[in-house]
């Protein structure tokens, strides 16, 4: 079984700053995926590449070593993610990186997909029928 967590913008940021008062949360999700994939399950984390655009990621940056040590993915916003992202976001009135996190609940491949996420209530109106499993920071 195939499992993929999704990162929101204040989980990102979070991650950034060891001072963020939702760091050690973030942490701790990083590290249930940690020990997962020392079990042997297959596990990825994944942030939209207009979620790293919203919280200022840049992957060049030195303040940004701890994520980039992290071994998360991007999920780029390409022609196919971009046309679901507007379907999302004209529907629903998220934002533009939350309609991304959207279009790649529905692109997921996974079986499972976890979003870690600072606001269920907007993640809840991205899923559209998809069974997706919210985790609160």
């Amino acid at each position: 079984m195939t499992r993929i967590v999704v990162l929101d913008n204040e989980a990102v940021q979070a991650l950034k700053d060891q001072h963020h008062r939702k760091h050690g949360q973030v942490v701790s999700q990083m590290q249930v995926v940690a020990d997962r994939k020392r079990r042997g399950l297959a596990v990825e984390v994944m942030v939209p590449t207009a979620v790293r655009v919203e919280a200022g990621w840049d992957r060049t940056s030195a303040v940004w070593a701890f994520p980039n040590r992290l071994r998360i993915a991007d999920w780029s916003l390409d022609r196919s993610a971009a046309d679901s992202a507007a379907t999302i976001r004209q529907r629903t009135g998220v934002s533009v990186a939350d309609a991304h996190v959207g279009a790649a609940i529905h692109a997921a491949t996974a079986e499972e997909v976890t979003v870690v996420t600072s606001d269920p209530k907007d993640v809840r109106k991205l899923t559209a029928g998809r069974q997706v499993t919210i985790v609160a920071i």
